[in-house]
């Protein structure tokens, strides 16, 4: 096919256009749900403070003996920490997909703290 002829028949080229458009939208509509990726892995956050103290002392004292504690549950990937001046701690656990985000949950509220805590540092 020439490319002059779409040039010479601009209304050729916008039928064609609006056509390929149009079964483009049907496609997107009629594609199943159970077809689209799982785009976020299920995430159980864990906050704590701890008034007066630096963000090294946070992770000391109590983002370690927690991710020791958390380490190890079921069907979990990975986690992340975080620790700031102000005395606060995160920590993000993340779950394999497929996980059930409250079971998720139930199961990191379950993990015994064991360790002694210092005083001032409040629950997870």
């Amino acid at each position: 096919m020439k490319l002059d002829r779409f040039i010479n028949r601009p209304v050729l080229s916008t039928v064609i256009s609006i056509v390929i458009v149009i079964l483009g939208v049907l496609g997107l509509l009629s594609l199943p749900i159970s077809q689209y990726p799982d785009i976020a892995p299920p995430t159980v956050s864990v906050s704590t403070t701890y008034q007066g103290a630096n963000a090294q002392t946070v992770l000391n004292s109590v983002i370690a003996p927690l991710e020791e504690q958390i380490n190890g549950v079921e069907n979990m990937m990975y986690m992340t920490s975080t620790a700031t001046n102000t005395g606060e701690a995160r920590i993000d656990v993340y779950f394999k997909q497929g996980t059930d985000p409250d079971m998720a949950a139930v199961n990191v509220q379950k993990v015994p703290i064991t360790k002694r805590r210092p005083p001032g540092i409040g629950l997870p």
